[in-house]
């Protein structure tokens, strides 16, 4: 279970979000699929992986150019923004440290 875990590490900064749908997918396809059908479960598995890849790719590109390219940047919405919406995330933790609207440790 380490080196499963150990794996996304290598990958670019992602949300824990990322992690559920990817491994929502797998053990999806990797569970129920082979169960139930697993002759096309082994003629499949890796063109799928191949295509999920490659989709993820293509669309990367083709966003880019379509929309950020002539500056939109897309819709703001609640769940673009990064910030965990928590005032005190900001405030220091080392003892001794003070800053107005901060508790102190």
């Amino acid at each position: 279970m380490p080196m499963i875990m150990a794996g996304g590490s290598g990958m670019p900064s992602a949300r824990a979000v990322h992690y559920l749908s990817w491994g929502t997918v797998g053990i999806f396809f990797n569970y129920y699929i082979f169960k139930k059908y697993k002759g096309w479960w082994a003629r499949n598995t890796y063109i799928l992986s191949a295509a999920l890849d490659a989709g993820v790719a293509f669309m990367g590109v083709l966003l880019y150019f379509s929309l950020q390219s002539y500056d939109i940047y897309g819709p703001s919405w609640w769940g673009k923004d990064t910030d965990d919406h928590c005032e005190l995330a900001n405030c220091p933790t080392a003892p001794g440290i003070e800053v107005e609207g901060c508790p102190v440790f």
